[in-house]
């Protein structure tokens, strides 16, 4: 980590509406586990962090209808081991961290091969 590393990592470009009970008790978990996981890592880890909108009509908030996220994704690539995982969790309250999903699920919910060269 380096001071220009912290700074584009906490840009407002990554931000998402996100229920507040479940974005400082399981996302945060999930996020401490994925930071505790790339510090012990023995090479590059990548790491996708998205929200998905799956509900119909999607959920708005605020005078310019910021669209709500129904679920948010945090997919982890260990390039040196070459595993990957993912963590597809619904964005709201009571919810629990869920057991990771592979890859190719996340693939299929999201529409995305976030790994085309794998």
């Amino acid at each position: 980590p380096s001071n220009a590393a912290m700074a584009q990592s906490f840009s407002l470009a990554n931000m998402v509406p996100q229920n507040q009970s479940h974005n400082s008790g399981p996302w945060s978990k999930i996020e401490q586990d994925t930071r505790q996981y790339v510090m012990r890592a023995s090479g590059d880890v990548f790491v996708f962090t998205g929200p998905a909108f799956e509900a119909s009509p999607l959920a708005r908030i605020g005078p310019s209808g910021v669209a709500v996220p129904s679920h948010l994704f945090k997919l982890v690539y260990d390039a040196n081991t070459q595993r990957s995982w993912a963590h597809w969790q619904q964005n709201a309250a009571g919810q629990q961290a869920m057991r990771p999903i592979s890859y190719r699920e996340l693939s299929q919910r999201m529409q995305i091969d976030f790994l085309p060269n794998r």
